[in-house]
């Protein structure tokens, strides 16, 4: 490659740029279009097609719709709760104080949601969440919400939206950030973004995996971008599997089936017809789940007083559970479980209830969910740790940067509880836009270095530019066997250490792949650029997996079965040292606000239709 002139590279100048068009990233743009700013949002797909759309069983916010008791105290501490309290105290405040005002905007803005009898927005059971607690739109939240997003923000003055655009570096001027660069996909040519504040909005890392729920832009780019950067991660090793992936067909492996079926009445079996879930309800938790089969039946038959059913506890719980009988033998044919809501609903409830899951079943695997049951097994669904924020802003140590929703980290702590990303995107989306606001209105002139851009674009066209070298597709599914194999429902220090050792082998590896072809419209150049991000989140992922001895929420160590209370009060931040190794640093917790610890603590009686 020759002389790089910078200036002839197209150019955008923007206030502040969002990373990312799912819910967070469009709930930014919005807020922060409307303090006045210029907003631009690079997306690395088309607008609308973001992974927010997968999100499918229900927003939670306690709007007390289904139920009156419920109210923010108790959001707050089902989450503290299914957190196993490793959250960020102020976070799940302002997330459970903030979410019903957020679905009511969002319903002001044209979402249609279904209802109660009496017209108002219905909600529905889902695990962790004590009451039914999640607004939704059958079984298509996710769509419905983007649709709204995506309209609101194409209306809103001042949003400018760049698709099939990667964003590859932040560009700093001493310390503060200063811009982006990117590239388009159709074309490969490069792009500069200009601007005083980014916010990263880009999801998780889960094409790390080779079962995951997550779609193919799921690849680390915000988190990796923050910590060349200088930002700190927190709580990575807290990778949740959401129990319910589809199992059969291969080709559709791991595809999610929503929460929403177990919220509507669906049961989990095993091949001898056994409900098993009854078997694997934690000790502590007995009181708070149906103790018997015939209490689980009184909340099918719609008894409020009735208590949650087994198949509604913790993801991870769930999780464990089906793995559990997998390895027992008690599984299904292909390896899973059996996911019964034929026998619990009629077909045309099921039709109305679940829609996309009718459909998606049908389609893709020639079951019909009203007749027969579905084969389900865990997935990799979430990254509860992410990049670390302020609480009030969603700002980085990074002046300039910040984060919002699944790249961030703070709210869920050790599990996420279903439909609390929803709802999330929503809260800490508008916090960030708001937060950027302030930030800008603080900064002066700030200049882009012309040698960071040279080096970013030589970085990005080196596997262009090769001879030779391995296919980045095989790497990547060398990385996907060493993540399934030591980095996934349950881990231990052997495993974990042989895949430390793989990934630092394939973080070699990657610098020598060859892309063939041109930079025009070329999927296998785009896969070598993700390579190294999603190999820097495998890493993080690992160190702090091993670093934390006990199994704690998503987190399951074989070697260390159990909570331990020294780790309780332990979050493990990792950044990029002064040499460039990663270094991790275990943080203890200081104990949460008097209020806070007392509502998390009280009991449900003390707290129920207490809506101050």
């Amino acid at each position: 490659m020759g002389a790089i002139d910078v200036s002839e590279i197209q150019t955008f100048v923007h206030d502040v740029v969002v990373i990312g068009a799912g819910g967070a990233g469009l709930r930014a743009a919005v807020a922060a279009a409307e303090e006045g700013l210029d907003v631009g949002v690079v997306c690395k797909s088309l607008l609308g097609k973001a992974h927010t759309v997968m999100a499918e069983g229900g927003a939670a916010a306690a709007l007390g719709n289904a139920d009156p008791r419920d109210n923010w105290k108790i959001h707050f501490r089902d989450t503290m709760r299914g957190g196993k309290f490793l959250n960020q105290w102020r976070m799940a405040e302002l997330h459970a104080q903030q979410a019903p005002d957020r679905i009511r905007e969002l319903e002001a803005w044209g979402a249609v949601f279904d209802r109660t009898a009496d017209g108002r927005i219905n909600q529905r059971n889902f695990g962790g969440h004590r009451y039914p607690r999640l607004a939704h739109v059958g079984d298509r939240t996710g769509l419905e919400m983007i649709r709204t997003l995506q309209d609101k923000a194409v209306h809103t003055a001042g949003v400018a939206v760049h698709m099939e655009c990667t964003a590859l570096r932040l560009l700093l001027d001493k310390g503060r950030v200063a811009g982006i660069l990117a590239y388009w996909r159709d074309s490969g040519r490069f792009v500069l973004f200009k601007c005083k504040a980014v916010i990263m909005a880009t999801g998780g890392f889960g094409r790390a995996w080779r079962v995951t729920s997550n779609s193919w832009e799921y690849t680390g780019d915000g988190q990796a971008m923050a910590y060349e950067a200088g930002a700190e991660l927190m709580d990575v090793e807290f990778t949740q599997f959401h129990p319910t992936g589809m199992v059969w067909p291969p080709s559709v492996a791991g595809v999610l089936v929503t929460e929403g079926v177990r919220g509507e009445g669906g049961i989990l079996t095993n091949n001898r017809g056994e409900r098993f879930m009854f078997n694997y309800i934690p000790e502590k938790f007995a009181k708070e789940t149906a103790d018997t089969v015939e209490e689980g039946e009184r909340w099918l038959d719609g008894d409020k007083t009735a208590r949650r059913p087994p198949e509604l506890l913790t993801r991870d719980v769930v999780a464990r559970a089906i793995a559990a009988e997998v390895a027992a033998g008690r599984g299904s044919p292909h390896g899973g479980a059996f996911l019964d809501i034929a026998s619990r609903r009629p077909a045309e409830v099921i039709k109305k209830k679940l829609p996309s899951m009718y459909h998606q079943f049908k389609e893709l695997a020639e079951v019909d969910i009203t007749k027969e049951a579905m084969e389900v097994g865990p997935t990799l669904h979430y990254a509860m740790g992410g990049i670390r924020v302020d609480h009030d802003t969603q700002m980085t140590r990074v002046p300039g940067l910040f984060a919002a929703g699944e790249c961030g980290a703070g709210l869920h702590g050790a599990n996420r509880l279903g439909g609390n990303s929803l709802s999330d995107l929503l809260v800490f989306g508008r916090l960030a836009g708001l937060g950027a606001a302030s930030y800008i209105a603080t900064v002066g002139d700030l200049e882009v270095s012309s040698d960071d851009v040279v080096a970013g674009i030589r970085k990005a066209t080196a596997p262009l530019n090769r001879e030779s070298g391995p296919n980045p597709y095989v790497v990547h599914d060398g990385l996907r066997d060493v993540m399934g194999r030591h980095v996934n429902i349950w881990r231990t220090r052997e495993g974990l250490e042989k895949g430390l050792v793989e990934i630092a082998r394939l973080q070699g590896v990657v610098g020598t792949v060859k892309a063939h072809g041109t930079s025009q419209f070329n999927p296998a150049w785009s896969e070598a650029l993700d390579l190294p991000n999603l190999l820097l989140c495998a890493e993080m992922v690992a160190r702090g997996a091993l670093l934390r001895e006990e199994s704690r929420g998503a987190h399951s160590r074989e070697d260390f079965q159990g909570e331990r209370d020294e780790w309780g009060s332990r979050n493990i931040v990792i950044r990029k040292g002064a040499d460039g190794a990663m270094e991790t640093e275990v943080l203890e917790r200081t104990a949460g606000p008097d209020g806070l610890a007392g509502i998390a603590n009280a009991s449900l009686e003390d707290l129920e239709g207490n809506r101050g």
